[in-house]
């Protein structure tokens, strides 16, 4: 099999997950230095803003670094006339942070074609995928501009088709993991595999390396995951927890008070299934019963959001963190990166 420090250029086979929403060119730029892999999460970024940021991490870093896109499933809803019925529902969360309900917007994301576009041009190192299977020109039109593809997988049939598929390798990630569930061949809510039990079986699996994901946030984890059979792990809350991550400190304030029993799987803030902290905002609208479609749930979510965000208000932003995060221990990026290299096996 590959060498998955080889294929990726790195010293370190240590992955930072892309954050959507939460990425920063400084975290990404100091795990890429450090030897591993910088992650950015592009989510919701225009042509543009993929331009900027690819040059923008390129000047933070000469070593190799991955973006990372959502593909689209088929069930994301464009704007309509029910954008303002679920938006007055969210009212009382506007007023909070001294916004106006928001209008509804032309599109919720930029289209898939536009993205792409704009990571051609730019060539970063490498492209990773969440929700589905790249298609065939999409990793031949990588693969033509230099750029290697890793793929994400929730299950072992969904592993095997991202292999079938031609991707380089393959990104294991078990229940554990913060964020959104991006499972694709089956609702999330019958993909629930935790890490421990997923990354073997992915390895049997496939014929490319694997990337484990999910509840790793300590060298003991590392150490973990490569006695089950993985080339490298990616790691999210650990880091996200750091100084150089874009969470303000409300939300690193969580990661570090929040038992692993204290998370919890939510549509409220998204429309789709994500693992992160029940706060206020999460109970309110899960006990509502209102929540819209995807990205009609997350673009108006957003709106109070980011206020809150800037506001520190915790209790009113996605407080995404996995079940390792009370092993989020480190307060630099630099820290947690050595502490997860300690656990990674010693080349014979």
């Amino acid at each position: 099999m590959t060498d998955l420090r080889a294929l990726l250029g790195i010293e370190h086979p240590v992955l930072l997950g892309p954050f959507g929403g939460l990425s920063s060119v400084a975290l990404a730029a100091a795990v890429s230095e450090a030897g591993g892999l910088g992650g950015y999460g592009l989510y919701g970024y225009d042509g543009d803003r993929i331009r900027s940021t690819v040059a923008s991490l390129r000047e933070a870093t000469s070593r190799p670094f991955a973006v990372n896109i959502w593909l689209p499933t088929g069930d994301e809803v464009a704007p309509n006339p029910q954008h303002t019925v679920f938006a007055q529902a969210l009212q009382p969360f506007y007023d909070a942070v001294g916004l106006e309900v928001p209008a509804r917007p032309e599109r919720y994301v930029p289209s898939l074609d536009e993205q792409l576009d704009a990571i051609w041009e730019s060539a970063p190192p490498v492209l990773s995928t969440v929700f589905g299977v790249p298609s065939g020109d999409l990793i031949e039109q990588a693969h033509r501009r230099g750029i290697r593809v890793v793929a994400t997988a929730t299950t072992v049939a969904e592993a095997a088709a991202l292999a079938e598929a031609g991707v380089d390798a393959v990104i294991a990630t078990g229940f554990e993991a913060g964020g959104h569930r991006v499972s694709f061949l089956r609702p999330p809510e019958e993909s629930l595999v935790g890490t421990f039990s997923l990354v073997p079986q992915v390895v049997d699996a496939v014929d490319v390396p694997v990337i484990a994901a999910g509840g790793i946030a300590d060298r003991r984890g590392v150490a973990a995951a490569f006695a089950l059979g993985a080339s490298a792990v990616q790691v999210g809350t650990a880091f996200l927890a750091t100084a150089e991550s874009a969470a303000n400190q409300a939300h690193r304030d969580a990661i570090r008070a929040t038992p692993a029993d204290g998370t919890v799987l939510t549509r409220a803030m998204s429309g789709r299934l994500a693992r992160g902290a029940r706060n206020r905002a999460v109970r309110a609208i899960e006990a509502s019963g209102t929540i819209a479609p995807f990205p009609m749930q997350n673009w108006l979510t957003g709106r109070f959001r980011a206020a809150a965000g800037e506001q520190n208000l915790g209790e009113l932003q996605s407080l995404w963190m996995g079940q390792g995060s009370p092993l989020a221990r480190c307060s630099t990026a630099a820290e947690a990166f050595a502490e997860l290299v300690a656990g990674v096996p010693q080349k014979p």
